[in-house]
């Protein structure tokens, strides 16, 4: 549950509407080691699927063992995620799942080659809702507060192969009951998709919207974070507040968002859209009239997904800046990684290689190009001339 108290962001409560005292001295602990709120929130969702899971087998949190954690981690693998209910249908009562716009589930779709979200829990989420129980029992072992064992273990000790003997066996990272996370290429939107993304907009402040975070590689949270003072048209520069350090950061941006933002600030003026320089830049188009969310600008682009068929995301367009700035040999690596706000090179370094679209279609070159040297006619051998040969068998020259 979220609060209004800037102490204790978020709470965990229980069945009965208490709030469950170990999660929130983990939340202060979160708090003190400068974690943001999202971070907060997204590890209280994991340990409340950890409470319902508890509470389902009668076991209090601090007599779990490591069979009741085996136990929740095979149960993740088969458990169907729960429905979602509309916001609107929840105030009907009407408690109907929200049906999805943009394919079945786990089916790739048709535009973006995306599977849509599974009925099941995904690997990416099953290894964060470990880390996250395992650091939790880190934390109350480390307090004297929980059970004198961590019911989610490290991973055992795992000696190298054979052809790598010599070496000292090392410890696996991660957690015994983490699966492990296939490493997947970022996907960018293609520039003739992207154009169709763009046209199926239908508010300049949307399009501004998406051409700030194709140009300047903003995550979607942050850009959002933007003032009414930030944008600095004659500069080229746009001002946002960075996710992680929460440090104020000048992007470099495209001339035509910045056109695009002046149409749209023209409108919402008109409109009684509030002004002053520590108002926020991106408001909603209806009154009452409120700054935009990042669950508004998500619904914005889905929009546009069911004009297209599509299904692309937010984080698709920061993908999609971060490989166009790559690409660009005159661009150095350190620079996009100042732009993309990443604390390692390491991590810029993933959208070096081409995408996906990109190999598909050398490969597709390869195949032509096999295709038309078997049909080319062979060498003559040696001793024959090729004009005679082609006078014998009416091969014009």
């Amino acid at each position: 549950m979220e609060t209004t108290d800037p102490a204790r962001p978020y709470m965990l409560l229980d069945s009965e509407g208490a709030v469950v005292t170990p999660v929130t001295a983990f939340f202060a602990e979160l708090q003190a080691c400068a974690r943001p709120r999202t971070t907060i929130r997204s590890y209280g969702m994991d340990l409340l699927r950890w409470w319902r899971f508890l509470a389902g087998w009668g076991v209090d949190w601090n007599r779990a063992t490591r069979l009741d954690a085996r136990d929740f981690a095979r149960w993740m693998q088969i458990a169907p995620k729960p429905a979602r209910v509309h916001w609107r249908h929840r105030a009907s009562g009407e408690m109907t799942p929200t049906p999805t716009t943009r394919g079945a589930a786990g089916v790739p779709n048709a535009v973006t080659g995306r599977a849509g979200p599974g009925r099941l829990y995904s690997m990416s989420t099953r290894a964060h809702c470990e880390t996250v129980l395992r650091s939790f029992y880190a934390f109350h072992l480390e307090e004297g507060t929980g059970p004198i064992i961590n019911p989610f273990p490290a991973a055992r000790e795992r000696r190298r192969l054979p052809a790598a003997a010599g070496r000292s066996a090392r410890q696996s990272a991660g957690g015994r009951y983490r699966p492990s996370v296939p490493h997947r290429l970022p996907r960018r939107i293609p520039d003739s998709n992207f154009n169709e993304l763009f046209a199926a907009l239908r508010h300049n402040r949307d399009r501004a919207l998406l051409a700030f975070w194709v140009s300047n590689g903003a995550r979607a949270s942050e850009l959002l974070t933007s003032r009414q003072r930030d944008p600095l048209p004659g500069e080229q520069l746009l001002g946002v507040i960075r996710k992680g350090t929460a440090a104020f950061q000048q992007l470099p941006s495209s001339p035509d968002a910045f056109v695009w933002l002046l149409l749209y600030q023209d409108e919402a003026w008109r409109a009684g859209v509030p002004r002053g320089g520590h108002e926020a830049l991106w408001w909603t188009l209806r009154r009452p009239f409120r700054p935009l969310t990042y669950h508004a600008a998500r619904a914005m682009l889905n929009r546009a997904n069911e004009l297209l068929g599509a299904n692309w995301t937010l984080h698709d367009l920061r993908h999609t800046a971060a490989y166009r700035m790559a690409r660009d040999p005159g661009l150095a690596l350190t620079d996009l990684q100042w732009v993309l706000g990443h604390a390692h090179l390491s991590t810029t370094q993933i959208y070096l290689p081409a995408g996906r679209d990109e190999i598909v279609e050398a490969v597709r070159a390869h195949h032509e190009r096999q295709a038309l040297l078997a049909q080319a006619p062979a060498a003559p051998a040696a001793g024959y001339r090729a004009d005679s040969l082609n006078d014998l068998f009416g091969v014009a020259g």
